[in-house]
Formats: C-alpha cells, structure tokens, sequence
C-alpha cells in the first residue's frame, strides 16, 4: 500500500498522463503491481526507486513498450495502453531513453531532422539549438564524436523536437560529470517553465527532487510512498529507508 506523504492530490482537474491500477508482466513475474500515478500539468514527478524497482519498466509500459495485463494508461484523459509506441508517440507522449540512443553515423542536425515534426508552437530545430548552445556549435559533427553530455543534450533535443506534450526522461544524468549534470537539470527545468509535463526517473535523488513539483518512490514494482517534493525531500530518513541515500 503507497503511503501518502500528505493529503495532497496529483491534479486539479485533469492529469496530463494517469495510470490507473497498471499490472504488467514479464512472462510470469508480476513487475508492476497495481500502480497508479498522476502528472500534473506543466509539471515534474520524479519517479525514484532502487535499482531494479520498476522505474524504467513503468517509462517503456507509457510507451506502449509493454502492455499492461490490468489497468488504464490516460494522456490528458484519452486512454493510450494497447496502442502501438508509434502512436503514442504521434499522441503526445516522448522518451529520452536511459543510454541516449542517438545514431552515432549521423550529424547532430540530422539526429534533429530525423525526429522533427510539424506542429504549432513546435521545439523546431533552431529553438533546440537556442536551448542547447553546445549542440547548435556541433551542428554538422557526427553525434558519435561527442562527449557524453553532449550526446545527452542531443537525446533530449531529438525528444524535444517531436513536439511532445509529456516527456519521458530516463536517468538523463547518468554517467555526467558534475558541471554537465547541472547543465542538463537547467535544462529540464526550462522546459518544464515551457509547459512540458515531464516524469524524471533519475538515481541522482539531489537532483530529482530540486526538479521535482512531486515524487513518486517505487520498490519491488509498487508505489510505496508520494506526495510533494517539498515535503518528501525534508524527510531525509524517509529517502534513506526507501532509496538507501541523502
């Protein structure tokens, strides 16, 4: 059973993403066990967990990755679990998976072009290049020949210029030196003051929960502690038992 940290309700309103009571499978092992959450609009849940505890297995079920066996999956209200990630996608729903996955072969303008979409008020190319400074000088490199914060900066661009309504982010520290880390969380926190709903699943707590409007904490496939991030991130010892830092 999730415990509450407050009364607090994930939205007035309708959410910008919801599951409702998700179980997914992989063969017999019950990954996901009846978890449900809610994103606000134009805000950041940071959903946080051992390693192992289900974080990224609940980004690929969102995106039509895996199907839940029970449960709803609501993008601002219109249900997406069963549709294929490719309509997810054209819905509204982008990942920044953990690992980057850019095409190495391929400049960083074209790893832009390949993802980019027409939509009004869209991250076009350009405005992705405004945001990321770094990239907009290594327009015409090869993506493989960029350091990793780079390469990171590259993987949330082309997530970007997708036009997503809710953004996905997976471990988008990983492996980043101090200084880029930072870059990256200014970053993410320019793009949710642009109105992005975003769930971060992140093992760098510190930075999670200064990103964070909410938090959701998973362990062994449940949602076993939420509310608002001010208010977990001023429990230290509530962070140590169930994340085992701070």
């Amino acid at each position: 059973m999730a415990s509450n940290v407050t009364s607090h309700g994930a939205s007035h309103g309708i959410p910008a993403l919801a599951l409702e009571a998700i179980d997914v499978f992989y063969g017999e092992s019950h990954v996901l066990q009846q978890m449900s959450l809610a994103l606000r609009p134009r805000s950041l849940l940071a959903l946080l967990g051992r390693n192992g505890a289900g974080k990224t297995t609940s980004l690929g079920t969102i995106m039509g990755f895996l199907a839940p066996r029970h449960g709803r999956i609501l993008l601002e209200g219109e249900p997406i679990s069963g549709l294929a990630p490719e309509i997810i996608s054209h819905r509204g729903v982008g990942l920044v998976p953990q690992g980057r996955r850019i095409f190495p072969s391929l400049t960083v303008a074209e790893n832009l072009a390949v993802a980019a979409r027409q939509r009004a008020n869209a991250w076009t190319i350009e405005r992705v290049f405004t945001a990321f400074p770094r990239l907009a000088e290594r327009r015409t490199q090869h993506a493989g020949l960029l350091s990793g914060g780079e390469q990171q900066m590259l993987a949330i661009g082309r997530a970007l210029v997708g036009c997503p309504r809710v953004l996905l982010l997976d471990e988008p520290s990983e492996g980043l030196a101090p200084q880029i880390v930072a870059e990256v969380g200014r970053a993410i926190a320019a793009m949710k003051s642009e109105g992005l709903s975003i769930i971060l699943v992140e093992q760098n707590v510190r930075l999670a929960l200064s990103l964070a409007d909410d938090v959701a904490i998973l362990n062994a496939g449940r949602i076993v502690v939420s509310g608002p991030a001010a208010e977990i991130a001023a429990d230290p010892a509530l962070i140590d038992r169930h994340l085992g830092v701070f």
